[in-house]
Parts: C-alpha cells; sequence; structure tokens
C-alpha cells in the first residue's frame, strides 16, 4: 500500500476528487494549508499600503491506495490538478506499513 500526500491549487479540489472517485479510490482527507514553492508569494495593496503575502493558500489531500492503483491515481492527481502555471503543486508517495479500519478491526488492503 502506499500513502500519496498532494498539495493543489484550492480551486482544483473538486476536479481531483472526480477524477479520483472515477478511478475507484474510496475516499480522501483534505486540509486546508498554506505554503509556497517557486513562486515566493505575492505582493498587495491594502488601503494604500503595500505588503508581501509570503503563504498562499492551498489543499493538501491525503489518500491511500494499493500498489495496484498508484498509477492511475497519480495520473488523476495529476491531470486534473494541472493548470500549467507556477504553484500547480507537488505529489509525494510514502510506503504503508499497515491500516486498520478502525470499525471492524480489518487490515491491510481490505481496510483500504
Amino acid at each position: 500500500m502506499k500513502k500519496i500526500e498532494a498539495v493543489i491549487k484550492p480551486f482544483k479540489l473538486d476536479d481531483v476528487k472526480e477524477a479520483l472517485h472515477a478511478i475507484g479510490v474510496a475516499g480522501i482527507t483534505v486540509t486546508e494549508a498554506k505554503g509556497f514553492g517557486r513562486q515566493k508569494g505575492h505582493t498587495e495593496l491594502y488601503r494604500g499600503a503595500e505588503y508581501v503575502v509570503d503563504f498562499l493558500p492551498k489543499v493538501k489531500i491525503d489518500l491511500i491506495v494499493a500498489d495496484a492503483q498508484l498509477d492511475d491515481a497519480l495520473q488523476a492527481i495529476e491531470t486534473s490538478a494541472k493548470t500549467g502555471r507556477i504553484g500547480d503543486g507537488k505529489i509525494w508517495v510514502t510506503d504503508v506499513i499497515d491500516v486498520v479500519r478502525i470499525r471492524t478491526g480489518e487490515r491491510g488492503d481490505e481496510a483500504v
């Protein structure tokens, strides 16, 4: 099993959710986040004063998939979150040793 974490632009969340649902991903966790990468934020003008916005709004998505579903899930996230502009986000993958469904006690792939 693999854990996929993706940081994307907030307005792409619905597209990513629909793409993952279409390939059979059972569930995701979404967290509102703030951050910056190469775009390094931007400046804004508020009541005549200019200030720097270092941290931009992002959304972090976490999901666990079976090894066989990894490539499809990565492709679904990448294509649905991509705008082609700086700040589209990142995806990273880590190994998962075990998963336990609390309600039933199922473990491993059955719990995903």
